[in-house]
């Protein structure tokens, strides 16, 4: 769908079992494009959790946030539950890799879209082993043997979202996490920072950190790197979390439109980085 990143599937209909053949295809697909997308699969929350199985173990919806009723794996993205929050704010929407402040971030998300815009509500992915090999290899040697912070926190772009804030952190979790990550499957590298959840370089001074974090935090959103996806109801985004980030749609709200989305994501492992050295919990651990 783009030159480094994204891939449409065909010709497979994901309520149906599938065999061994087909599911290594679309792990293939997911490894090569690193995010691959179907349409009109009209799942029901089950049959997305068990496709899910199909690629590894199904975690719980979310480590703090509250998760769809009979359903604890599935993780809900309403608008509607912003309406009666009683605060006027906007969670600020900023390129990040999924719940990468625990010790085992998803290995995948696969998100399913239910009541879609009929135009706004895109989501943007990026390549982030595009990203780390378009570094010059001095910059390249130098992040290689740097770790960051992860921590769960919400940025907010206007208002008082306190309320919201407070039930997403209301489980601290802190992670140092290898800057550069090397992908379990692939032996690729890839860029493993993100500006919703890193805040701060463990080697580096504030300000030296702030730096290159920013540095990188532009290289890794050029648009080059990235694909765009117009979600449709019944569409679904199957991404690997190990090599790619991710950047939530702002540009339909003041529409007066809905957007509601499913979300599950698969337990993943331990990041390593090039250094050998894998990640390191100070508070909350590991989630499954």
């Amino acid at each position: 769908m783009s030159g480094h990143i994204g891939a449409e599937i065909f010709g497979v209909d994901l309520r149906a079992p599938l065999e061994p053949a087909v599911v290594a295809e679309i792990r293939a697909a997911l490894l090569k494009w690193k995010v691959v997308f179907f349409r009109d699969q009209p799942l029901t929350p089950a049959q997305q959790i068990a496709f899910g199985r199909l690629f590894g173990e199904v975690t719980p919806g979310h480590p703090t946030l509250p998760t769809l009723e009979g359903h604890p794996e599935v993780f809900p993205l309403d608008s509607r539950a912003y309406q009666g929050l009683g605060d006027s704010f906007r969670v600020k929407s900023l390129w990040h890799t999924d719940v990468t402040f625990v010790l085992n971030p998803p290995m995948g998300s696969i998100l399913r879209g239910l009541i879609v815009p009929p135009y706004g509500g895109d989501t943007q992915w990026t390549n982030l082993v595009t990203a780390y090999e378009t570094l010059s290899p001095e910059v390249r040697t130098f992040i290689d043997g740097l770790h960051a912070v992860h921590v769960n926190q919400l940025h907010l772009e206007y208002g008082d979202g306190n309320k919201l804030a407070a039930q997403f952190a209301s489980t601290p979790y802190e992670t140092v996490h290898p800057v550069v990550r090397v992908h379990p499957e692939t032996g690729e590298r890839a860029l493993f920072v993100n500006p919703n959840f890193t805040k701060r370089i463990v080697e580096l001074s504030n300000t030296e950190g702030k730096a290159i974090l920013n540095l990188l935090y532009e290289h890794l959103a050029t648009p080059a790197f990235t694909v765009r996806f117009r979600w449709q109801p019944d569409s679904i985004a199957f991404w690997d979390n190990r090599a790619t980030a991710h950047l939530v749609p702002t540009d339909y709200g003041h529409l007066g439109y809905d957007r509601v989305m499913h979300r599950i994501t698969l337990a993943g492992d331990v990041p390593v980085g090039p250094d050998g050295k894998p990640s390191e919990a100070l508070e909350g651990g590991s989630f499954s």
